[in-house]
């Protein structure tokens, strides 16, 4: 069902409509943990340093599809919010037709590039092999990731955060059921990581758009629908485009900091796969709630009322530290534990290796997740220029003091880079939404 943003206590809507979409980021990071999981206990060392190698390029490809969905949920929940649904439904279909040619161009050229991606993060030649599968499988099914996270944009664009809930549920219990048969039944290693998750995916992203359709169908418009308009793809792509740029430019951050840890050797990279891999959990957690916030704050500059938004901000700041409190608590203080879930008492250079990074990185969760808020308001106010500056501020920081304190420091100041980025990041985001708040009250 579709849900109007611009009525009801603001804190309370915020609530009922984000905690669906938070439950949803669990299944989905846990379904990721447990591909991890099943090739480190199963399939050996190895294959989770081939696993982790490849993941900031899948993350690439990921950063593309969440860019277009933050594009398209911005635009589509502005004219909900405005009543204007003819207009919304062009917006829809017009954010379908475009994802799904931009996948296809997108999965050749990645197909093609895989070797040369792989040797340019310096994978190491005894997971290259593997690393180079799993990515070549992954990318095969970018088109039915990239549809399911627009049709993901649109759900939560229409107010209606529990339709992804249950396709993700479904889809990452299917994943770990299959990961384990795959893996750990048929012994296909990482390449039977990689099919789980494309089978998983395919099946959500098909269920997802026949569901979007009915419910489409749902809402009464006057006359013929227009499948696809220029000026409604230039509308999104004010947004999906500075997005895009942002999560791919932190993904291409990544890349740099995958190649440095990966000159440490597989133990460091296994080590750090682990670690990452729990990192995104919060991260993505955080960034959630921040596009709950993008949707509020839309829904309702649409429907004029800017004053809600002020209110949904501090709301957002209250669950986001429920959030932190939660991760910080369990990778701080019991990160040995979660690491020794991705591999035996016997990886001792890969555990020690976690542990510290878990240890140096959750206790500025509290620093981060007020930025990721303070960016849902900028994202849904269509403040796109202070949006990026302040996230490639954190991206540049984090790359050249990665790479900087690891001469004095070794794979401990890479780790210590995350922290200062966040930071003074932090700082720029919260002093962006302050000015824009000051122009809503002048208004």
């Amino acid at each position: 069902m579709v849900k109007d943003l611009t009525e009801g206590a603001p804190g309370k809507v915020l609530r009922q409509f984000t905690v669906p979409m938070f439950v949803s980021v669990i299944f989905q990071q846990l379904y990721n943990i447990a591909d991890s999981i099943i090739a480190g206990r199963f399939a050996g060392e190895d294959a989770l340093a081939a696993v982790g190698a490849s993941y900031p390029i899948t993350m690439i490809f990921m950063a593309i599809a969440v860019g277009s969905n933050i594009g398209c949920s911005v635009v589509i929940s502005n004219l909900f919010g405005a009543k204007k649904y003819k207009e919304m439904k062009t917006a829809v279909y017009t954010t379908l037709l475009t994802a799904f040619v931009l996948s296809l161009i997108l999965t050749a050229a990645g197909l093609a590039g895989t070797k040369a991606l792989m040797v340019m993060i310096r994978t190491p030649e005894n997971i290259f092999a593997d690393g180079a599968l799993y990515l070549r499988i992954y990318i095969g099914g970018f088109t039915f990731l990239f549809l399911y996270n627009a049709a993901t944009g649109i759900f939560s664009a229409l107010g209606d955060s529990k339709t992804p809930l249950y396709f993700l549920i479904a889809s990452s219990l299917g994943n770990i059921v299959l990961d384990y048969l795959f893996v750990a039944v048929l012994h296909r290693c990482v390449a039977g990581v990689a099919w789980a998750t494309f089978i998983a995916q395919g099946i959500a992203c098909i269920l997802a758009l026949l569901t979007m359709k009915r419910r489409l169908d749902e809402v009464r418009t006057e006359g013929k629908n227009v499948l696809f308009s220029w000026e409604m793809l230039r509308r999104i792509s004010q947004i999906a485009i500075p997005s895009i740029l942002q999560q791919s430019f932190v993904s291409v951050g990544n890349i740099f900091i995958q190649g440095l840890v990966n000159s440490y050797g597989s133990s460091v990279i296994a080590g750090y796969s682990a670690a990452v891999k729990l990192n995104t959990f919060a991260i993505t957690s955080f960034t959630t709630l921040g596009n709950g916030i993008s949707n509020f704050t839309a829904q309702n500059l649409g429907a004029g009322k800017s004053g809600r938004i002020r209110e949904g901000f501090r709301a957002g700041i209250q669950l986001a530290m429920l959030v932190v409190v939660c991760f910080f608590a369990v990778f701080f203080l019991f990160s040995g534990g979660v690491i020794r879930l991705f591999m035996g008492a016997e990886s001792t250079v890969a555990l020690s290796t976690g542990v510290i990074f878990l240890r140096v990185v959750s206790p500025f969760y509290f620093v981060i997740s007020v930025k990721l808020i303070a960016d849902g308001v900028l994202r849904g106010a269509g403040a796109m220029k202070q949006f990026m500056v302040s996230t490639f501020t954190d991206l540049v920081l984090r790359v050249a003091l990665a790479f900087v304190l690891s001469g004095w420091l070794e794979s401990i100041g890479i780790w210590l880079s995350w922290p200062v980025g966040w930071s003074v990041a932090a700082v720029m985001s919260v002093l962006f939404y302050l000015g824009l708040k000051k122009e809503w009250k002048a208004a």
